[in-house]
């Protein structure tokens, strides 16, 4: 009977044993993904903070972008406003010259028009 016993007590100890090692393990396991956990995390702020400064380099390209879009657009503003005064200067000019007729072609160019649509055998 004493057999017995030292062969339960034996095998109680051994399992004591074995619940330690596998808990120690487990712990072991568990310290190892929290610092996996910890290097993720790490990497998922560097590239959380990378991707915030592409963003506002992008935003701050796309204001430039707009700026520039809108400096063109005021340009080209100005010069067709130029243009128009430059027509209208070009008018008042014909209307104040004697030798432009009211098509706004020099009358002695009207002629010459004229003589060069005569075909070369009826020139006088």
């Amino acid at each position: 009977m004493t057999t017995v016993l030292i062969i339960i007590a034996v095998i109680v100890v051994i399992a004591l044993i074995a619940m330690l090692i596998a808990r120690s393990k487990s712990g072991a396991r568990k310290d190892n993904k929290r610092i996996e956990a910890r290097e993720v995390r790490r990497e998922a702020e560097v590239k959380g903070a990378q991707a915030d400064r592409q963003h506002a380099e992008a935003q701050v390209q796309s204001a430039e972008a707009r700026e520039q879009a809108a400096l063109a657009d005021r340009q080209a503003e100005e010069a067709a406003e130029e243009r128009r005064l430059a027509q209208e200067r070009r008018d008042e000019a014909d209307k104040l010259d004697p030798d432009v007729d009211r098509h706004g072609q020099r009358k002695d160019q009207a002629e010459d028009d004229r003589v060069e649509e005569t075909p070369p055998d009826r020139r006088p």
